[in-house]
């Protein structure tokens, strides 16, 4: 107990308020697609795991977008004062049971049980992700709690071996991949530093507007009309069940969406379809 206690009191020294006020969105690092044919010596590659972000600003779990996140005591008790980020997980599948866990403003205590928060970075340690890999490793040991799991990483020798380990993964049931660069310092934003690998795209856009639908459709959604981060707008509007037609995702807030490729002129996504609302949105509907 003392080493565990002076080693979660060392890692606090040089914490810095990481998130900011309540509700600003967290400064993360986000991934970027893989490309294809990129020199592999110097990735770490770990398994993408489909739940919900989760940012420990050193008092309070957090969502991607800085709502807090309503996890019951016992789920934080003893974490350490420095930034953790990771994914609430409920296992392969399990995408709908954690949204709905998370989403809850009074927390369901059997239901937390179910959940693992996988650690993946140290946003606060000032090393290189081949620096901070032990060291997140030593603070997920020291917590010594079932439920928080430093991430498996691991190299690939390999394209070969890369395609290998995604076909393994996806028949298993996992989303895909992601690959850390070790050299890389924890930066906020989309780099080159994280990139993500799956068997399809997909993207997130803002909902800027409800197209009325037609025929079948009438009376009810036909499809969202959506913005990109980088300010292109399109119309989405395959992927969406009944329900979802009828009660659709509101203007404002973020969905994500499947495509294959992006068409040449217009940069536009190609056979476009709703996957969901963004998780860390997801209360806004309840």
């Amino acid at each position: 107990m003392k080493r565990r206690t002076l080693l979660l009191g060392a890692l606090a020294l040089g914490t810095r308020a990481w998130a900011g006020p309540a509700d600003q969105a967290p400064a993360l690092l986000l991934a970027q697609p893989w490309q294809p044919g990129t020199d592999l010596t110097d990735w770490w590659v770990s398994e993408k795991y489909d739940g919900v972000r989760g940012f420990w600003d050193g008092r309070t779990l957090r969502t991607r977008g800085g709502e807090r996140i309503a996890a019951p005591p016992w789920f934080t008790a003893g974490w350490p004062a420095t930034p953790l980020d990771g994914e609430l997980w409920a296992g392969r599948g399990g995408f709908e049971q954690v949204q709905s866990t998370v989403a809850r403003q009074s927390p369901d205590d059997a239901a937390w049980r179910r959940l693992r928060y996988m650690v993946f970075d140290l946003p606060a340690h000032p090393g290189t992700f081949d620096q901070r890999l032990p060291a997140l490793r030593a603070t997920v040991a020291a917590m010594d709690q079932p439920w928080v799991q430093a991430v498996p990483q691991r190299r690939v020798a390999s394209q070969a071996q890369l395609q290998a380990l995604l076909r393994q993964v996806v028949a298993g049931g996992g989303e895909g991949l992601m690959l850390h660069r070790g050299s890389s310092h924890y930066r906020a934003g989309r780099g080159d530093d994280l990139r993500k690998l799956k068997t399809h795209d997909d993207a997130e856009a803002r909902v800027i507007a409800h197209l009325p639908g037609r025929g079948r459709h009438a009376g009810r959604l036909g499809a969202l009309w959506v913005e990109t981060p980088d300010g292109r707008r399109f119309a989405l509007g395959a992927g969406f069940s009944d329900a979802e037609r009828a009660d659709p995702p509101p203007v404002g807030s973020w969905v994500t969406y499947r495509y294959r490729g992006l068409h040449a002129g217009s940069g536009l996504p190609r056979f476009a379809s709703f996957l969901r609302v963004r998780a860390d949105e997801a209360r806004f509907r309840r």
